[in-house]
């Protein structure tokens, strides 16, 4: 059983859809975090060490994950019937690692920092612009439906939410390769499914 510390419409919401695609068996254990504007409180029974979602808690042992791409990594790994994280040995086990390093070491901090008008560090240190991200990330998606190509993987679920998430706003180019990507995914049963469990219940 896998428990998700979960506020509702934030990180922890595209985990519900996660683990609706895996077919694993889940609980949601609804926690309080730290607003934006600083109101709220931090809950004391959530594992994550800064109070914030999403984390999981694999009840087989009590591991306790935290970080988006580690618990996409980590349930894709633990339910590999679903098939989509390929496995150690598998021809796509390197570009999977790769997409989901980036998600939270370029990807995600080139969106917050356009977001919040933070400057982006220059030089070979820290993550890039959203000007050099996008065109990558387009490229990579004109050659396949997905990330990985034809496969759909724990990767994409990471990307077209955040994709979904900033698709009103300056912050991403406006691009129709990306916004056919993030329709084909959100499409997907699973997402439905997780639609109906987001109020913490």
């Amino acid at each position: 059983m896998i428990t998700l510390y979960h506020r509702p419409r934030t990180r922890s919401s595209r985990f519900l859809w996660l683990l609706e695609e895996l077919g694993a068996p889940y609980q949601i254990k609804p926690v309080t975090t730290l607003s934006p504007d600083g109101s709220g409180t931090i809950d004391p029974a959530n594992p994550h060490p800064h109070g914030k979602v999403p984390a999981i808690m694999d009840s087989d042992d009590g591991t306790v994950v935290f970080e988006s791409p580690a618990i996409v990594l980590y349930l894709t790994d633990k339910f590999p019937t679903a098939g989509i994280g390929p496995a150690v040995g598998d021809r796509l086990r390197g570009a999977y690692l790769s997409w989901l390093a980036y998600y939270t070491g370029v990807f995600e901090p080139a969106f917050m920092s356009k977001f919040m008008n933070v400057e982006v560090p220059v030089g070979s240190a820290g993550w890039v612009s959203v000007e050099k991200v996008m065109p990558f990330v387009i490229e990579t998606l004109s050659k396949g439906p997905y990330l990985l190509g034809e496969k759909f993987s724990g990767a994409d679920i990471l990307y077209s939410t955040t994709f979904a998430l900033f698709a009103n706003t300056p912050v991403a180019q406006k691009s129709p390769v990306i916004e056919s990507y993030v329709r084909r995914a959100l499409e997907r049963p699973a997402y439905a499914r997780s639609l109906t469990k987001d109020g913490g219940q």
